[in-house]
């Protein structure tokens, strides 16, 4: 049996009517009767029964009909699927990020997914890890893309990578020398970190409670650039992500630190009840893929804080 025996039969069920049938399927009238005689040779019953110019559907017609427009809906919609699988993806992906991601990685992979997908629009916003949460509650971001967001139980999480925070300090700074140092170490040292709207600045605090620390904050800045130009400047230390530096040619030292170390989990994020277009699910297929083992000095996705 054939597609083109269901299609046939489908047809002339409809109508009743070999010419009107023959029409609809666009062959000839002797060619619609010779294949609905195959069909019913290899069924080994008659589907309708002819009287003259009068046709009618059998009992086993009646029955085939409900299964044959069965296959043939699942059919079609597979192959429309297909269809528009293969056909060039379009529209608008609204995506927010943290820094670290929009430094090269993420352009990287808008430049990739550009050169594939020429009729698409990435639009992108920097934000902190709270606006990416709060843009993706309003619908107004399709996917996020920072730290995993805090008791948000309508975002889904997809971790990528978890990231370490480290100690920086200019070269002539005291703690300049040390290869590894204890968050404890850091009471009373003067430092400049984000606001505490931002959740590294949480997470921090967080850190520093454990360890019994009490730091000398004597500035908050809420970008990354204007803490290490005050680093290089005065005897200040901040902390930040390695890969957050990465990009800036500055004389500074790198220290990691530990009991506990700080660490950030990287991924993508998602409103459940927001519909993921073909453009923003391809857009997120491709960041999965380019994320590799190690990057930014990654580590398993397991656990925010090691002590």
């Amino acid at each position: 049996m054939e597609l083109r025996h269901l299609r046939y039969f489908i047809a002339l069920a409809g109508s009743l009517n070999f010419t009107r049938a023959a029409e609809r399927v666009h062959v000839t009238q002797s060619t619609l009767s010779h294949q609905i005689r195959q069909l019913e040779d290899e069924i080994g019953q008659r589907l309708f029964d002819r009287n003259g110019k009068r046709v009618v559907l059998t009992e086993a017609g009646e029955s085939f009909l409900a299964y044959a427009n069965r296959a043939l809906e699942v059919i079609d919609e597979g192959l429309g699927e297909l269809k528009q699988a293969v056909a060039p993806i379009t529209g608008t992906v609204h995506i927010g990020t943290t820094s670290t991601f929009n430094q090269s990685f993420l352009p990287d992979c808008v430049a990739l997914f550009l050169r594939e997908n020429t009729t698409v629009k990435i639009v992108i916003d920097e934000l902190s890890a709270d606006a990416i949460t709060d843009g993706l509650m309003a619908e107004e971001l399709d996917i996020g893309i920072g730290y995993r967001p805090e008791l948000q139980e309508t975002i889904r999480f997809e971790p990528l990578f978890n990231e370490e925070l480290a100690l920086v300090v200019a070269n002539k700074h005291i703690l300049a020398t040390r290869r590894r140092l204890r968050v404890a170490e850091l009471h009373r040292e003067s430092l400049v970190l984000l606001p505490k709207k931002f959740s590294t600045r949480r997470l921090l605090d967080e850190c520093f409670n454990a360890a019994g620390a009490q730091p000398n904050i004597i500035a908050e800045m809420n970008t990354i650039p204007a803490m290490l130009g005050l680093v290089v400047r005065e005897h200040v230390g901040t902390i930040v992500a390695p890969s957050a530096i990465a990009h800036h040619s500055i004389p500074v030292q790198v220290i990691p630190l530990e009991g506990p170390t700080p660490i950030r989990t990287h991924g993508l994020m998602f409103k459940d009840a927001h519909e993921q277009t073909r453009a923003s699910m391809a857009f997120s297929a491709l960041i999965r893929k380019h994320t590799k083992p190690g990057m930014y000095g990654a580590r398993p996705t397991q656990g925010t804080v090691v002590f």
